[in-house]
């Protein structure tokens, strides 16, 4: 399978460089996250979220801590309104953005919370495969209920009820919320600066309008698919 890398490079105005290369197995999830002196806030039972399936007698770190570890400690000492240069590599294209931290930020972290390997961002990791950084409210609207309706597609087929209501999809951002404070809580108890707390808040605020949203911005998307309907 070819190899399927981001890499996120922030510049500062003070010419303060960081590079973050994202590599993925074969199943998208993040690699090389590991390390020998992982943080206290990564450990599983440390604000753990209320909705975690993993039980601390089998695993002691939560894998979402550790993925976003390294991101938090070099990019934590940043302010959230920092102006920042985001450029975002990939096989297909670059994109460059003149930004803020925490935009920025929030579009590498929603990129690592999708395939930290976390049973409930989880859900995210089709999505992440083409990810899309900077994407407006519309865009992500759009790529989320397409993802969720191809997974209904392969659920069918598998032999499973069909849910064509996205119902499973509003439920899963409920759930992303949930996860969304747990993080909060812990980066906020390694005591870094504001730039990656609003990222993860930038995140979460996408998963609590979304699914208020989502309704009204399908039926304005409905005329685009008027051959579908004849």
């Amino acid at each position: 399978m070819k190899e399927i890398r981001y890499i996120f490079t922030f510049t500062n105005a003070k010419g303060r460089r960081e590079e973050f290369d994202l590599q993925f197995d074969d199943a998208f999830q993040l690699c090389g996250q590991q390390s020998d002196s992982l943080p206290e806030w990564t450990r599983l039972d440390f604000h753990q979220c209320e909705n975690c399936p993993l039980n601390v007698r089998e695993q002691s770190h939560c894998p979402l801590a550790v993925a976003l570890s390294d991101a938090v400690s070099r990019l934590g000492n940043v302010v959230s309104y920092e102006e920042t240069h985001v450029e975002v590599i990939t096989a297909e294209r670059i994109i460059s953005q003149a930004t803020t931290a925490q935009d920025g930020m929030s579009a590498l972290l929603g990129l690592i919370n999708a395939t930290s390997g976390c049973p409930i961002t989880g859900f995210f990791r089709p999505m992440a495969r083409f990810h899309l950084p900077f994407a407006s409210e519309p865009e992500t609207i759009y790529r989320a209920a397409s993802m969720y309706l191809l997974g209904e597609y392969f659920r069918t087929r598998a032999g499973y009820p069909a849910d064509l209501e996205l119902n499973g999809l509003l439920a899963i951002y409920r759930d992303v919320e949930k996860v969304n404070r747990g993080i909060v809580a812990r980066i906020r108890a390694s005591k870094t600066q504001d730039g990656a707390l609003n990222a993860i808040v930038l995140l979460d605020l996408y998963a609590k309008s979304l699914p208020f949203a989502v309704e009204e911005s399908l039926a304005e998307l409905k005329p685009l698919f008027s051959s579908y309907l004849r």
